[in-house]
């Protein structure tokens, strides 16, 4: 099954393009309907060609692969009879040149947070072993050459 977005992006009127200063505002669409503003990052593509409220590639790829291990930490832990009450992760990607020299995504961090409830709570040891098959199972992190680390408290 193929995962779709629509992205939609239209010069204004008064926006000349070739002089490179043409807003870089735009929308993502997704199949499930969900539209979101989108940008590139103002720390990329100065303000006001960018839009500082909206969405930018480089939050979305954090944000992915936050949720990717999320959505895999309950799946395992709710498999080993761990009950989560909440889970927060304050993700932090790092743009940086690559090993070849490019700019990439090079790291990003998980930190996150998780309360637990019930009768059976996970040792320390269990908890890393649920963060290390989450980030094995994790597609999303298998697609990218980001270097991912889990801090988890």
């Amino acid at each position: 099954m193929p995962y779709t977005a629509t992205i939609l992006w239209n010069r204004s009127e008064n926006e000349r393009f070739t002089n490179n200063k043409y807003s870089r505002a735009h929308t993502w669409i997704f199949d499930g309907g969900i539209e979101l503003d989108a940008s590139s990052s103002p720390h990329v593509v100065r303000l006001p060609m960018s839009k500082e409220a909206a969405v930018d590639p480089e939050e979305a790829l954090v944000a992915s692969l936050s949720s990717c291990h999320m959505s895999w930490f309950l799946s395992l832990a709710a498999a080993k009879q761990f009950t989560v009450e909440h889970y927060e992760d304050h993700a932090e990607g790092t743009l940086s040149k690559n090993e070849e020299g490019k700019l990439a995504m090079t790291e990003v961090v998980l930190k996150p947070k998780i309360i637990f409830s019930g009768s059976t709570m996970p040792t320390a040891q269990q908890l890393d072993e649920l963060h290390h098959e989450a980030h094995e199972k994790c597609y999303i992190a298998n697609s990218v050459k980001t270097k991912i680390r889990v801090i988890a408290s």
